[in-house]
């Protein structure tokens, strides 16, 4: 693709700069899975889903449509051959839903063979490691989980009880945790830093440490946590503390994973809603830009040099991701126009031109705490993109293939 870049409005002796952009081919939407059942991913956008061979992506099945699950309605967890598209059942959760399936994360200690999965057993919310293959379980940790380390060896628990109480579609059902919802502030509830070895677990920033950051909430609201991310190389964790009403009750904050250098994100008013890191310093967070509109905004840490990507063409709430080579980002839109089309766009992290991959019609039966996001995902290479659509209908899976 060849563009242009000159100065808005401006009158310029200058040439424009000519840039040229090597865009992959790729192929696809193809559809990995299909009826009877509903399909999605097994973990939130973002997440990699794929075995490190690329031959398998966990997948969650269901026959549920219209309504979040209770503790009593279970999701099949099973892996998806690429090649043949088969689905091959490998255990059930009753801690899932439709927004962030279980949380399956490909563990990098095993990451052929080994996942980990949120699961509610005896009344509590647990995480539990896999083998894919054998489906012998290596070890269930007494915490849910809701972000791995690169090193496999680490995860970041939340409260998922407190989430279905303040956004349920977030949460899962079950009472599997104290909700602590007769505090706002709790002190014993927060970050917890689990080792994955011994299942340990390290509250390493309390609600209560946030208090001074965020808005003032009313006496019925309390403050909880979501969207955890461990930066590349895991020295950091992002977060984002939210109440009601979510869009003037949002602070994005990061901090060590030793818990040290608790920062808030954004100036006072900027909120937060998705996000990735492109390294252990720099992160890019969808957010309200100066106050005034969204964008997906790119910062360092410690210096918080706010810039906002895609030259105008991303001014939006989307789910940016950055490809494993930092080379790409890809990120969606929710329902637009009469047709309420969701699109998936690639921008060059370079020179942040932007194509489409696609857009697909959303059907409208699939709302509210039900809905389906396109959520975007890259796999080990970078060779796939995958995604979560509606536009047949029914909740399927699907991936690009691209050719870098």
């Amino acid at each position: 693709m060849i563009f242009s870049i000159s100065t808005n409005g401006q009158k310029t002796k200058k040439k424009p700069i000519i840039n040229s952009v090597d865009f992959p081919d790729f192929s696809g939407p193809i559809q990995l899975t299909n009826l009877p059942y509903e399909h999605f991913f097994a973990s939130y956008y973002g997440i990699n889903s794929f075995s490190a061979n690329e031959r398998y992506a966990t997948v969650l099945r269901t026959a549920i449509k219209d309504h979040l699950p209770n503790e009593n309605e279970p999701a099949t967890l099973g892996l998806v051959d690429i090649k043949t598209k088969s689905f091959v059942t490998i255990a059930k959760t009753y801690a899932w839903n439709f927004q962030q399936g279980c949380m399956a994360h490909w563990l990098s200690t095993n990451p052929d063979s080994l996942i980990i999965y949120n699961d509610l057993r005896e009344g509590k919310f647990v995480s539990v490691i896999l083998n894919v293959h054998t489906k012998k379980e290596k070890k269930v940790i007494p915490y849910p989980i809701s972000a791995v380390s690169p090193n496999g060896k680490e995860a970041i628990s939340i409260n998922f009880s407190r989430l279905r109480a303040s956004r349920d579609s977030y949460g899962y059902a079950g009472n599997g945790q104290e909700s602590k919802i007769n505090k706002a502030y709790p002190k014993d509830d927060g970050l917890f830093l689990v080792n994955l070895e011994n299942g340990v677990a390290k509250l390493i920033v309390s609600i209560q440490d946030i208090k001074k950051y965020v808005p003032e909430i009313k006496e019925n609201r309390i403050a909880y946590f979501n969207h955890t991310l461990f930066s590349r190389k895991g020295s950091k964790i992002f977060w984002l503390s939210r109440a009601k009403p979510i869009g003037i009750n949002t602070t994005a904050f990061t901090v060590n994973r030793n818990g040290t250098n608790l920062k808030q994100c954004f100036p006072d008013g900027w909120g937060g809603s998705h996000f990735d890191w492109l390294n252990d310093k720099e992160l890019m967070v969808s957010a309200k830009y100066n106050k005034r509109m969204y964008g997906h905004i790119i910062f360092d840490v410690d210096k918080k040099n706010y810039r906002r990507l895609g030259k105008g063409l991303l001014d939006y709430d989307g789910h940016g991701t950055f490809s494993p080579d930092k080379k790409w980002m890809v990120t969606d839109t929710y329902p637009k126009n009469e047709m309420k089309e969701q699109k998936i766009y690639l921008m060059d992290m370079k020179t942040e031109a932007v194509i489409s991959l696609g857009r697909f019609q959303n059907d409208e039966t699939y709302k509210k705490d039900w809905r389906c996001d396109i959520h975007c995902r890259w796999s080990p290479s970078g060779n796939i993109i995958g995604f979560n659509s509606t536009h047949n209908g029914t909740r399927q899976v699907y991936i690009f293939k691209l050719d870098n």
